[in-house]
């Protein structure tokens, strides 16, 4: 094994490990030096792979019941559909600099607008241990706040009719699911549309987590369809890189789930803050890559 596949290998490890904790952030970790290890078609296709490994065990391998807001994810999920036919014509039509800047001005934009609002009317939130965070929180409770008036909004549940302000997103969900899928085919950085379109809601550390995850797993068979449907027989993963980096990410996975504890103890605010900063670096990854290209 090379020291490129090596590097690749540990990447995978801090990647998976980012998305247990944060609920995204995989691809921003490891798909630069996967490219570099493997061919461009082989990474993409390994890292659809892995991403739906990741995502698959924080849903079904934490011996919980998983809590999306489903009114979040199905418009998300159905709008990313024609989102990610359009990112085929904007990767086609766009060079990549001015494509990732308008990435970039549309994440500042966006997030600015979700700091400005921040959090007006909200409590701060006690800390929760982190036990009963992983527990109570991702059967549906809202543990933060732990106040049974905000427990019994619907939004906090993943109903679609929230209450006031802490209910409504600042980014349109059909915007989000369009703006993900477009970036999905584009630039494998759907991310960020789907964390601003979470952000600054009031939304429990868990559901927020869990309705990244559910919708990143929505998006593995549309990234695969359009493997197929183009073609791209050589996105298909050789047996050995899948021996090697599948379990590899497994003990990312379980590691991160300690980051993930530790950040719902402290409520939606440190957790927000930390999604913040992963976005940041999501962005400043994004220009980098381009830039010096040019």
């Amino acid at each position: 094994m090379t020291l490129v596949a090596v590097a690749a290998a540990a990447a995978v490890v801090a990647g998976a490990g980012l998305q247990s904790a944060v609920g995204f952030g995989f691809a921003l970790v490891c798909a630069p030096l996967l490219f570099a290890a493997l061919s461009p078609e082989e990474a993409i296709g390994l890292l659809v792979v892995l991403g739906l490994e990741v995502n698959l065990l924080t849903l079904l391998g934490e011996r919980r019941r998983p809590a999306p807001s489903w009114a979040d994810v199905r418009p998300v999920v159905a709008w990313s559909l024609p989102g990610s036919l359009a990112g085929v014509a904007i990767l086609r039509g766009l060079d990549d600099v001015a494509l990732q800047l308008l990435v970039t001005a549309g994440v500042l934009l966006a997030l600015a607008l979700n700091l400005r609002r921040g959090t007006e009317g909200l409590a701060p939130c006690p800390p929760v241990p982190a036990e009963a965070n992983l527990r109570r929180g991702t059967e549906g409770q809202a543990l933060c706040p732990p106040d049974p008036a905000e427990a019994a909004d619907p939004a906090l549940r993943g109903g679609s009719r929230g209450r006031g302000r802490r209910a409504r997103p600042s980014v349109p969900r059909a915007a989000a699911g369009l703006a993900s899928g477009a970036l999905n085919t584009s630039t494998s950085t759907g991310g960020p549309p789907l964390v601003l379109l979470l952000m600054g809601r009031g939304l429990p550390p868990a559901v927020v987590r869990d309705t990244l995850t559910t919708c990143f797993v929505a998006f593995a068979p549309v990234s695969a369809l359009a493997l197929a449907l183009t073609g791209t027989e050589d996105a298909v993963p050789r047996a050995w890189t899948v021996a090697v980096f599948v379990p590899l990410a497994a003990v990312g996975h379980v590691a991160g789930r300690r980051g993930f504890a530790h950040l719902a103890a402290g409520g939606r605010h440190r957790y927000e803050r930390a999604l913040t900063a992963v976005l940041l670096v999501a962005v400043a990854a994004g220009l980098l890559s381009v830039l010096p290209s040019r």
